[in-house]
């Protein structure tokens, strides 16, 4: 995936953007889930290289699933 061609300016303001919404209170709880849930599978063999845990769904999938909300895009997801 190539990155957003932005001016030096605008690249600072969306990393301080992006660094406020990774540091929710709801985006920290489902980072430490999703830690927690790939130590325990790799403990137990399963191999996750290429998948992400997907928290609607409960369970481990391709990371172009996941992230394409099953195909329905992210516009109208809801949380």
């Amino acid at each position: 995936m190539t990155q957003q061609k932005l001016s030096p300016k605008a690249r600072a303001k969306k990393a301080k953007r992006d660094k406020k919404y990774a540091m929710t209170d709801r985006r920290t709880a489902m980072k430490a889930e999703n830690q927690r849930l790939r130590r325990k599978y790799i403990k137990r063999g399963f191999k996750l290289a290429g998948l992400d845990y997907d928290h609607k769904d409960k369970k481990f999938e391709s990371v172009k699933k996941n992230r394409g909300n099953d195909g329905k895009g992210t516009k109208t997801e809801k949380a």
